[in-house]
């Protein structure tokens, strides 16, 4: 059959196995297994595949039909234009993400607002970021890559999810520092003090939802970092209420957030004491970020 053939009938598979997108994913999928890009399949569509090519197809095609994540297939997602591995030990990165990359980089910039003097920074000392829950690094490594004067450390509790990390910040030339921790529990010890900015995507599916997810995040990928607990709203509470210890005063916390959870988490940060708090929405309209600025102390 001819790679047009080939591309068709693949989509068609993809269509009843529940896959949405399926010329794109096809299309995503011939280019994987030919090492090709598009000008290839538009100058050869009519050319008949060669069978070793269409054994790889297939094999991929099958692996996607039982809905294994197209990132995992092809080891990898972009985020913030820049290419991450990814693999079963972390979260696929998303554009939804992204938002918390831009607000972390607006505020580091002193671009976000006129009354950020970022008080806590002195002209002689370097600006230090905390990403917990780092999975894949993307935060981290991004937040270095855009805005390289500052100082990243990326936390998490899984040692694998460390290791992808520790790939894609080799793999980008972002220099970041990843520490295995539960949270904060082994950041006591860090000889460098507080930050003055962290960040975080934590786990905030409420278990009971983890079940009714999309196949490909429900099975593929790290339980570790979907379930929330009971109301997902459990590392929220734990993070608001542990980083006030490694805050400068004035510094920012910042969060991804599921849709419907901007005023719970905005409240947990109220009653901790946290100022100029803001709910950031995304593209969709939809509560994406929450960031609040720890108590300056006079």
């Amino acid at each position: 059959m001819t790679y047009r053939e080939i591309r068709s009938k693949a989509a068609g598979r993809l269509r009843d196995a529940g896959i949405e997108n399926e010329q794109a994913e096809s299309e995503f999928l011939l280019e994987y297994a030919c090492s090709a890009d598009l000008n290839f399949y538009l100058l050869h569509q009519n050319d008949e595949m060669p069978q070793e090519q269409e054994r790889i197809f297939q094999n991929l095609l099958k692996q996607r039909c039982d809905r294994i994540p197209l990132q995992h297939l092809t080891g990898e997602q972009e985020f913030m234009g820049l290419p991450f591995f990814v693999n079963e030990n972390v979260l696929i990165p998303r554009q939804d993400t992204e938002l918390l990359v831009e607000e972390a980089l607006g505020y580091l910039k002193n671009k976000s607002d006129k009354e950020n003097e970022l008080c806590a920074f002195e002209q002689e000392q370097k600006i230090r970021v905390l990403d917990l829950c780092t999975g894949s690094g993307c935060i981290a490594v991004s937040l270095k890559k855009h805005c390289p004067e500052i100082v990243v450390t990326g936390s998490d509790l899984s040692e694998e999810a460390l290791r992808v990390a520790e790939r894609n910040a080799e793999r980008n030339d972002a220099d970041v520092m990843f520490v295995c921790s539960d949270l904060f529990s082994d950041l006591d010890g860090n000889p460098d003090g507080r930050f003055h900015l962290i960040v975080s995507n934590p786990p905030y599916i409420p278990t009971d939802v983890i079940p009714t997810l999309m196949p490909e995040v429900r099975d593929h990928e790290p339980e570790l970092a979907l379930d929330g607990r009971a109301d997902g709203l459990f590392f929220y509470q734990k993070i608001i209420e542990e980083a006030d210890r490694f805050l400068f005063s004035g510094g920012c916390l910042m969060f991804e957030i599921g849709y419907d959870q901007g005023t719970a988490v905005s409240e947990l940060m109220r009653e901790a004491g946290y100022t100029k708090i803001e709910v950031v929405p995304d593209l969709q309209g939809l509560d994406r970020v929450v960031k609040g600025r720890r108590l300056e102390y006079v």
